[in-house]
């Protein structure tokens, strides 16, 4: 079983939420894990299971970052706000790279998600 880490931006919430009741089916083959906020709203709203890790900027997504550095994450979706400045960007940026430096799949926005769905192979 695959394992897919889902975040997103505040102002992007409500994309992740509509994107995973979209690919509800798809992700409920995958174990999934969160930021915080990000995942507790994929289980209330959406139904999933979903391990939840710290908010993003509590250390969150530094924490995802260390699981794909030690290959326990095949890809990350990571719906991100570009017109929003986030404190945490170090971190951002941190997962960004490690995904990067490993080869592992980033989606960034939801057209890229949608990709990364229907393609990969990981959801099947």
């Amino acid at each position: 079983m695959k394992t897919i880490a889902l975040i997103a931006h505040d102002g992007k919430k409500a994309d992740m939420l509509q994107f995973a009741n979209d690919n509800k089916k798809a992700l409920a083959k995958c174990r999934l894990v969160a930021t915080k906020t990000t995942g507790s709203l994929l289980k209330e709203k959406v139904g999933l299971a979903v391990k939840c890790y710290k908010s993003g900027p509590m250390g969150g997504d530094a924490e995802i970052a260390a699981l794909v550095a030690n290959r326990k994450v095949d890809a990350v979706i990571f719906i991100t706000d570009p017109l929003d400045a986030h404190p945490h960007d170090p971190d951002i940026h941190g997962l960004m790279r490690v995904c990067n430096v490993h080869n592992v799949p980033l989606a960034t926005n939801i057209a890229t998600a949608k990709l990364i769905v229907s393609t990969t192979g990981l959801f099947s």
